[in-house]
């Protein structure tokens, strides 16, 4: 895979958004391990939660890439959308990855088991699934269009599923807590310390999924549009008959 160049502007931006997201998780993991108290009924298990629900944020964010990128390649047939949409799915993909993996095991020390047929781990599930069927249908063709074609509509059709698992825990009777901080009602808030971590670990995601979304968007356009390498050959020869 071809590699962008850091001798660039966008290079220098892309180093100081990959600084700035190493510092801010220091300070999340400061704030998170250290400053923020243990869960009054879960006690040290809760600390996940750090870690957990901003990588949730970052999947749902990066799905809303994909869905506005395919929006806009199905309109304009331009490939910079189409690369767009196809970064933004690698990340969210793995965010999602990461947030299930990591609800698992927040939920054996909570409810004692690595998996419960729940609302919210269901459809988290199904969430993932859909996006790992959008980075597969990529390789179904050999026409690049075709392709890309074809994952929009997957992008744009299983955009459906994020709302679905936001409010899974609102609309079923669910093991999973209600949402911590897009809850749709006025609920009691949480400490201020424990606060501080949860917003410190956002700032960390966001700026550590902006610089992958960044770097792999121009590997992908870099890749778009360089020419493949020629084959090297060996010298003709070529035989003179006698006549």
């Amino acid at each position: 895979m071809p590699q962008p160049t850091t001798d660039t502007p966008s290079g220098r931006r892309l180093r100081l958004l990959a600084a700035a997201a190493v510092l801010a998780a220091a300070a999340a993991l400061t704030l998170g391990l250290v400053v923020a108290p243990p869960d009054a009924v879960q006690g040290q298990p809760q600390r996940l939660m750090y870690v957990h629900v901003p990588a949730a944020w970052t999947a749902f964010a990066s799905f809303t890439v994909v869905l506005v990128a395919s929006v806009a390649y199905l309109l304009r047939r331009r490939p910079v959308w189409d690369a767009a949409a196809q970064a933004a799915a690698e990340l969210g993909t793995g965010m999602t990855a990461l947030a299930i993996a990591l609800g698992s095991i927040w939920g054996r020390s909570v409810w004692g088991v690595w998996w419960a047929w729940d609302a919210r781990l269901v459809t988290t599930a199904v969430l993932l699934l859909i996006y790992l069927g959008y980075l597969g249908v990529r390789g179904l063709s050999d026409d690049p269009d075709t392709n890309a074609r074809r994952a929009a509509v997957i992008g744009i059709a299983g955009f459906v599923q994020v709302p679905i698992v936001h409010f899974s825990v609102l609309w079923w009777r669910t093991l999973h807590q209600e949402p911590t901080i897009l809850a749709p009602d006025t609920s009691p808030p949480i400490d201020g310390r424990m606060a501080a971590a949860l917003g410190a670990g956002f700032l960390a995601f966001t700026l550590a999924g902006a610089w992958f979304f960044l770097h792999r968007l121009a590997q992908l356009r870099i890749a778009r549009v360089e020419p493949a390498a020629p084959v090297p050959v060996g010298p003709i020869v070529v035989e003179r008959s006698e006549s």
